[in-house]
């Protein structure tokens, strides 16, 4: 004989199946908009960061990824004679990039501009491999 559940019993799992990934979702949506490019001497990372303050960043190299941290501060207030409107915008990002094998770590520079923070990463120079001589030991 089958057992009937109630029509409830899957209803808790399924109403809460849109929340369970919505913390990765919403930091996916609040993290700033970038993109990465390359030439033959350097790697290049535009991160759109519009109305941040290059003091309110932190870029940190570490283990083969670059981490662009900061907090983004923004109020606007206006008046009018019968009116008063205020909006304030708060709130820290963080974005990570993993370095390729290739890149020097060593090498980065950040330029902010417009908005666009920019990071320039060199590549670095291929190893040439020299030929060697090898000993012959005796077992």
């Amino acid at each position: 004989m089958v057992e009937k559940t109630p029509a409830t019993s899957n209803f808790w799992p399924s109403f809460y199946e849109p929340f369970r990934h919505f913390g990765a979702r919403l930091s996916e949506w609040l993290a700033p908009a970038s993109e990465a490019s390359s030439d033959d001497k350097t790697y290049r990372i535009a991160v759109e960061l519009p109305g941040v303050d290059e003091k309110d960043i932190d870029i940190t190299v570490d283990d083969g990824m670059v981490t662009v941290k900061g907090e983004k501060k923004e109020s606007r207030e206006e008046k009018g004679e019968t009116w008063y409107f205020s909006e304030r915008q708060y709130g820290s990002f963080s974005r990570s990039f993993r370095l390729p094998a290739d890149a020097d770590a060593g090498k980065i520079s950040a330029d902010l501009k417009d908005g666009v923070l920019t990071l320039t990463v060199a590549r670095a120079a291929p190893e040439v491999a020299k030929a060697r001589k090898v000993p012959i030991g005796r077992a």
